[in-house]
């Protein structure tokens, strides 16, 4: 939580800097680089508020927990920063048909080069702890600070060569050019946030390692077989279910005493796991889709 009102401070910082670098010179590439940060304060509210949410224990209308309340930031972080592309564009448009010559441009580049690095260390902090959190609103967050900062150089190249050539041109050039660079990166967002919506299963890396410990605790224990494993990721939290299949002579609380053995091992392996084990007899084995176990 820390690090997204953190953002918040952040992108209020960097608005103002890029606003005051747009204001100065009068640049609609500088514009669009502003705009983009005013969607990045935006989208740092909906991520606090979605992050407030997924903290929420599972109660009787949501028994599996709030953890989905991330992905619906990273997809309205998504479509604002469509929206601010759209906007980009029309604005480019007007550029276009009537050029306008910049004020004092060095000094709005010079404010705009200090936000962006202000942006840059921040998007790295974002990204690593995301990852480390299996946080997708912060991951989100942070590449997308990451995509402002690429356009920001892009924008200060472009305001640049309109300098050096005075070819006004360039200016709402730039802009379209950021347009779609945010665009790009909006469609990814929205992509990745609805593979989660949608139940998509864990990385192939984290289902090997799920397959390993089943297989190491289980088979150490005289387990038969498991099958129909299935996984699904919910921000930070990781799904687990799967049949095990024990001989029929196996009592219910040696079984259950197994299974409490296994989940224990996956928790170890995935913090974040939530496991769910259905106990069958031996003739339920089957010959395909299964991890055997030895």
């Amino acid at each position: 939580m820390r690090l997204a009102i953190g953002s918040v401070i952040v992108g209020l910082i960097v608005l103002a800097l890029k606003a005051l670098a747009w204001g100065v010179t009068g640049s609609l590439a500088l514009m669009s680089d502003a705009l983009e940060s005013l969607v990045n304060v935006a989208t740092a509210l909906a991520v606090i508020a979605a992050l407030r949410l997924a903290r929420r224990p599972a109660d009787d209308n949501h028994p599996y927990g709030h953890h989905k309340a991330e992905f619906f930031s990273a997809v309205l972080e998504g479509v604002l920063i469509v929206i601010a592309a759209l906007f980009i564009l029309r604005e480019a448009y007007d550029g276009f048909l009537s050029p306008r010559v910049m004020d004092a441009p060095f000094l709005g580049m010079a404010i705009n080069i200090g936000a962006s690095l202000i942006n840059a260390g921040w998007a790295v902090i974002l990204i690593r702890n995301g990852r480390s959190y299996r946080s997708p609103a912060l991951v989100a967050d942070g590449k997308h600070l990451m995509t402002d900062v690429v356009s920001s150089v892009g924008v200060l190249i472009g305001v640049g060569l309109a300098l050096a050539t005075g070819w006004l041109w360039l200016d709402p050039a730039m802009a379209v050019l950021v347009a779609f660079n945010i665009l790009w990166s909006g469609s990814v967002l929205i992509k990745n946030s609805l593979s989660g919506l949608m139940d998509e299963a864990v990385s192939e890396v984290e289902l090997a390692t799920i397959r390993q410990v089943i297989s190491d605790v289980a088979s150490a224990d005289a387990a038969l077989q498991a099958h129909d494993l299935r996984t699904r990721h919910a921000g930070p939290v990781i799904f687990i279910d799967f049949h095990l299949v024990v001989p029929g002579a196996t009592s219910v609380e040696a079984a259950h005493d197994l299974c409490d053995r296994i989940e224990a091992a996956l928790m170890q392996a995935l913090p974040e796991a939530r496991v769910t084990i259905h106990v069958e007899p031996e003739h339920k084995a089957k010959n395909s889709g299964h991890v055997v176990l030895s």
